[in-house]
């Protein structure tokens, strides 16, 4: 069985109108890995724009408890000196054991975030799961240069307020 393969024409070749999609396909594999690469790396960069609270202040209990942290990472339950594992006992005779009781926490400035939630750990643990954080009322201190964002637009203005209402 043979086959001719001479159309005729002699050593010409005839002209191929469809177009080679071989390499464009190439080139578009290639530009969806470089997207798929940068596309995470681009969203570092978290913008928020937190809204204003416009909630109502809670009316002030007669006798807060405020559990304070202070600079030093003690304790304090009112004006009185704490120890961490008697904080559960301390508040049970604050409150007569009433563990629906709000406690107020409020933590000095230089106190890391992490400090703080061990005191809330320490709080719920104890049996007290109303806890309320206190800061100060009204425009926020600006930060200071060295740790303030790099951001192309200007940062927002937001106010410390207490949570539940409550005033220091």
């Amino acid at each position: 069985m043979a086959a001719k393969l001479d159309h005729g024409g002699g050593d010409d070749l005839a002209e191929n109108h469809e177009i080679n999609v071989t390499p464009f396909i190439d080139v578009m594999l290639v530009l969806l890995i470089i997207f798929m690469v940068a596309a995470p790396l681009a969203t570092v960069d978290v913008k928020v724009d937190l809204p204003a609270s416009n909630a109502q202040p809670q009316p002030r209990p007669d006798k807060p408890l405020f559990l304070s942290v202070k600079k030093d990472l003690s304790l304090a339950l009112g004006d009185d000196p704490l120890e961490r594992p008697l904080l559960g006992q301390a508040l049970d005779g604050k409150t007569s054991g009433d563990r629906q009781q709000r406690v107020f926490v409020r933590a000095d400035k230089a106190v890391p975030f992490g400090d703080v939630m061990e005191v809330m750990n320490l709080l719920r643990s104890a049996g007290y799961l109303k806890v309320a954080l206190v800061g100060l009322e009204g425009e926020a201190a600006p930060m200071p240069p060295a740790v303030a964002p790099q951001t192309a637009t200007p940062p927002a203005t937001t106010t410390q307020a207490p949570a539940a209402g409550a005033r220091p």
